[in-house]
């Protein structure tokens, strides 16, 4: 991938984050004693995916991103502090945090802004499911939750255990996964946290040996490729995006030549089980996958 494709991916992935982070709730600064954790630590989680970690890991939080989504119980009341994108400077200062979450797909972004203002930030890999889970064992480790920790990460081996058993010996499905937001798409690699849970759940993703996360789109060399099962994940506004899909499947000639298209094997992926980086929904999501994928080996 050039440079200038690069760039604009990087920019892409960053306003899907925004847009998924943002709305809803007030930002009218004031330290805040609500979430305060007993053990004297002040943790802001500037991302949505970072929050449930969070509250999973029984942490308490002083700050939580604006969004239209809906945030766990355990922060009722807890300052929030703008979207991911952007957050609040002012804010996160008032609230005088000892430690400040965000995530290093916006760090390229956030990092000088931060710096600018005195504000140590903390970067978390969620970018694969590897990396996402020894980024929460770090966390459980820093903050006294090992046990917690292990048993989010144990959750996720167990199923993605039970899927191999049962396709065993089966040929693995190709796959051609789209990521849309309004208006353009690109098609996710392997590299991708969509497509390592396509990989873990018996998927052979059609795009291989690219380094890059997301291509941009070339429906003459994917038609060649002719993957079994098309997966299409929509963000930012995704009922717009779907519409977007359904168009170009059925306008661009291209697309009813696919035996994906053919057999009836397009999936529109949920947003809020297919995000661009690693999140607590994984399980779920590679339950659904599993039903794509292999929709005879159900039990």
């Amino acid at each position: 991938m050039n440079k200038r494709l690069k760039l604009t991916v990087a920019v892409w992935l960053a306003l899907i984050l925004a847009v998924d982070g943002c709305g809803g709730g007030s930002t009218e600064a004031g330290p805040s004693a609500i979430g305060a954790d007993a053990g004297g630590d002040r943790i802001i989680a500037t991302t949505v995916a970072l929050t449930e970690i969070m509250d999973a890991l029984e942490l308490d939080l002083v700050g939580i991103p604006s969004s239209y989504k809906e945030l766990p119980e355990r922060y009722v009341g807890v300052q929030e502090v703008g979207n991911p994108m952007s957050p609040d400077m002012e804010i996160i200062l008032s609230l005088k945090p000892t430690e400040v979450l965000s995530v290093t797909t916006l760090q390229y972004d956030l990092e000088p802004l931060f710096a600018n203002r005195g504000i140590q930030m903390t970067y978390v890999n969620l970018e694969s499911i590897d990396a996402m889970h020894r980024e929460i064992l770090a966390l459980g480790e820093r903050y006294d939750r090992k046990a917690q920790a292990e048993a989010i990460v144990q959750r996720f081996e167990q199923k993605v255990a039970e899927i191999q058993e049962k396709v065993k010996g089966r040929e693995a499905p190709t796959v051609l996964i789209l990521l849309g937001v309004p208006g353009s798409y690109l098609v996710a690699t392997e590299n991708s946290y969509i497509g390592d849970l396509v990989r873990l759940a018996g998927g052979k993703n059609v795009i291989v040996g690219e380094e890059a996360e997301y291509l941009a789109s070339n429906t003459e060399y994917l038609h060649q490729a002719d993957p079994d099962v098309i997966l299409r994940a929509a963000h930012g506004m995704p009922e717009e995006v779907v519409k977007m899909f359904d168009e170009e499947f059925r306008t661009n000639d291209v697309w009813k030549h696919f035996n994906a298209v053919k057999s009836g094997r397009v999936y529109d992926l949920e947003e809020e089980l297919f995000g661009t980086t690693g999140n607590l929904a994984a399980v779920e999501a590679l339950e659904v996958l599993e039903q794509y994928l292999y929709p005879d080996v159900q039990n």
